[in-house]
C-alpha cells in the first residue's frame, strides 16, 4: 500500500470536459454537463479494491445523502487499468455500487485520459468545483487513513461544501489527499 499525495493542481482550474460510460448504466455515456451540481460538483478518483478508498467510502455515500439536496454533486471516475486489476473492471464497479451503497455516478475512465486531464495522482482524489465548475478545493477528505485511528469525519471536504454553500472563501490551507497510486497502463 504505497502513499501517494494529490498533485494539488492550482485553484480556479475550469473542470475539464469528460463523457465517459457508467458501468451501472448499461455503460450510458454520462457528461460532466449532465452530472455537475446546481451549487458545486465533487469528482472524486476512486477504485475498487484501494485500502484508502475502502476506509472512506461509506462515509463518502453520507455526505452525498447529506449534500445532494443542497445542490453539490458528486462524480466518481475509476481510471485503473483494469487489464493488470481486474478488481477495477467495469462489471466489478457495479458491483461495488450495489455492495457499498453509495448512489452517486461511478464512470469508467478505460483510456486514462480524464485522470491525467484532471493531474489525478491517488484514490481517493478529490476535485471540487464551483457552479461555474471552477476549482475551490483540492485535498483530502479528512485526517483518516487506514490504520492510523483517527475518527473519519470528512471534516476538510464539509468545510469546503459550507463554505461554498454560505459563499465564503476557502480554506487558504488545503492538505493533499493520500492514497494508492492511480494503476497507470
Amino acid at each position: 500500500m504505497a502513499n501517494t499525495p494529490s498533485n494539488m493542481i492550482e485553484l480556479g482550474t475550469k473542470a475539464p470536459f469528460f463523457e465517459l460510460p457508467n458501468p451501472s448504466q448499461s455503460n450510458e455515456l454520462q457528461t460532466l454537463d449532465e452530472l455537475k451540481g446546481e451549487k458545486g460538483t465533487l469528482v472524486i478518483f476512486m477504485c475498487n479494491h484501494c485500502p484508502f478508498v475502502l476506509h472512506v467510502i461509506d462515509k463518502l455515500a453520507e455526505l452525498y445523502e447529506d449534500y445532494q439536496e443542497k445542490g453539490i454533486e458528486f462524480i466518481a471516475i475509476n481510471a485503473n487499468d483494469s487489464e493488470k486489476y481486474p478488481a477495477d473492471s467495469p462489471s466489478k464497479m457495479a458491483e461495488f455500487q450495489v455492495e457499498r451503497k453509495f448512489e452517486f455516478p461511478y464512470l469508467f475512465d478505460e483510456s486514462q485520459a480524464i485522470a491525467k486531464a484532471y493531474d489525478a495522482a491517488c484514490t481517493p482524489d478529490f476535485f471540487f468545483f464551483d457552479e461555474k465548475l471552477d476549482l475551490v478545493y483540492r485535498g483530502q477528505m479528512d485526517d483518516s487513513r487506514p490504520g492510523n485511528q483517527k475518527e473519519i469525519t470528512g471534516e476538510d471536504l464539509i468545510i469546503a461544501f459550507e463554505n461554498l454553500l454560505a459563499g465564503e472563501p476557502q480554506e487558504e490551507m488545503q492538505r493533499p489527499s493520500m492514497g494508492c497510486g492511480i494503476k497507470w497502463k
